[in-house]
């Protein structure tokens, strides 16, 4: 599925959170963007999975603007991944995951075999059969992103949203869960903080600050050491490991 943003604009309480931003995310490929905090990435994302409405400027799926698509079946298309996710009752991870399935049914419609059977297979592929039976609020801030994950890959979409979705995880679920979305062959567009994760599995990134995509391209194109100094103010090296492939170094004063 092609995610296309045309001319977004988008003001919040006086303060003018993005400016004319424009982005395309072809169908499967995985789009990072990147950018300081407060650069607008999270505010950009909830626009095109309709937590918020641009002021101006229009969002497609599939070249069809969304305010001519229903948001269940928005819901169909796209699934989400974000910082965030606090309930106030203690549903248990299985009850979690099976809201993946809410799109698919009819008002009022229970959850049947099929829905179990996805809901069973997406918690195992995110490594957490062993805690089923578990309530949400009891798993570690990690554990309950890996279920949001595979909530949303219970969705069964075409496009998968990920809102800085590693902040909680350690390495190795980061990657874990970054290889699964990767794995997918669908489309992604993912906010991502870690400059050396987006190098590994973005095929174009969106660089932005103060509310607008100062560079866009691959990752060579836009990780550079001079573009890093002027969207972070720091130092960096850009290397290329034993495999090839490029490692991010930052210097600060301690090390010279």
């Amino acid at each position: 599925m092609e995610i296309r943003a045309d001319n977004i604009e988008l003001t919040l309480n006086n303060n003018h959170i993005l400016k004319n931003i424009s982005l395309l995310a072809k169908d499967k490929k995985f789009v990072g963007i990147i950018g300081p905090n407060g650069s607008g990435k999270s505010t950009m994302l909830k626009c095109i999975y309709r937590v918020l409405k641009q002021d101006s400027g229009a969002i497609y799926l599939n070249e069809k603007n969304i305010t001519q698509i229903s948001i269940k079946d928005s819901a169909k298309k796209i699934a989400v991944v974000a910082q965030h996710n606090l309930y106030n009752f203690d549903f248990t991870i299985e009850e979690v995951v099976l809201m993946g399935r809410s799109p698919h049914k009819k008002s009022m419609e229970r959850d049947n075999a099929e829905d179990y059977k996805i809901a069973n297979e997406c918690i195992d592929k995110v490594g957490m059969t062993s805690l089923k039976g578990r309530t949400f609020s009891t798993l570690s801030g990690g554990e309950q992103q890996r279920i949001i994950l595979a909530r949303a890959l219970a969705q069964q979409t075409e496009c998968i949203i990920l809102d800085e979705p590693t902040n909680h995880l350690d390495i190795k679920y980061q990657l874990q869960l970054l290889d699964i979305v990767k794995s997918l062959n669908i489309t992604v567009i993912s906010a991502i903080h870690d400059l050396n994760i987006a190098a590994m599995y973005c095929d174009y990134i969106y660089a932005m600050k103060d509310g607008g995509v100062l560079y866009q391209g691959t990752a060579e194109e836009v990780l550079t050491s001079k573009r890093i100094k002027e969207l972070y103010e720091v130092d960096a090296e850009v290397i290329k490991n034993k495999y090839g492939k490029m490692n991010i170094v930052y210097y600060t004063k301690y090390i010279y």
